[in-house]
């Protein structure tokens, strides 16, 4: 029986002393790892040795990493990307957030948690393996083989952790899920007590689906949020 080939990291970072240090790690755990050191190289690279996560510097000396994320979403590469970040502040968090980053590492960083970080990112954007076929709920309707999610027939276009999110959602409709539920379920990784994420990606999620139809997340305050009508 021929082995699955092994999962491709594409390393970005202008220093090479990290994407010395982050390839090392990577490929002692038995990742396919390159590595490039500018944005343009990040581009071409994930179009010739199509990667299945991309761990990319923000700051990066032609184009930044956000303008690289940008970049390859608009072109319709969902590959997941975990940002490696000088910058502490939440502002700037929440713009690779925004562009559609998948999650963060601030520097100085340890090479476990990078590690750490890269395996719950795979986690949590792999593609359904098992026969779930579709879930639905109003008119919500999601295919968990092909990745597909619907809102009244109309095709809505989810980056990888909007995904997960709304699949946890479904899972669980009109029940309260807490902040720490969903960071468990969704993100599979312990975020130190940041549940600015979660707000994030529930006000992604919003605006996508209340472009379709009444609003369907709800918030309960002080718990959680509830995929539910307003009126159910």
């Amino acid at each position: 029986m021929t082995s699955a080939p092994p999962t491709r990291i594409l390393v970005v970072d202008d220093e090479p002393s990290i994407t010395d240090a982050v390839g090392t790690a990577l490929r002692y755990e038995g990742f396919d790892v390159r590595s490039e050191s500018t944005g343009r190289g990040a581009l071409a690279a994930a179009e010739s040795f199509h990667p299945d996560l991309i761990v990319l510097d923000i700051m990066l000396p032609d184009l930044d990493g956000l303008e690289v994320t940008r970049r390859l979403r608009n072109d319709g590469l969902r590959t997941p990307v975990l940002f490696l970040t000088a910058r502490d502040a939440t502002e700037d968090k929440v713009s690779g957030l925004t562009v559609g980053g998948d999650d963060y590492v601030t520097k100085p960083f340890s090479l476990a948690e990078v590690v750490a970080r890269v395996r719950a990112v795979l986690r949590r954007t792999a593609p359904a393996t098992d026969e779930g076929g579709l879930l639905r709920v109003e008119d919500i309707v999601m295919d968990e083989e092909s990745r597909e999610v619907w809102r009244n027939g109309t095709p809505v276009h989810l980056t990888a952790t909007e995904f997960n999110l709304l699949r946890y959602l479904m899972l669980n409709p009109r029940r309260v899920l807490s902040k720490s539920q969903i960071l468990d379920h969704v993100w599979q990784y312990d975020f130190d007590g940041d549940a600015n994420v979660v707000e994030t990606y529930i006000s992604y999620l919003r605006k996508k689906l209340d472009r379709l139809g009444p609003p369907i997340i709800q918030t309960v305050r002080l718990v959680g949020y509830s995929l539910r009508l307003a009126s159910a």
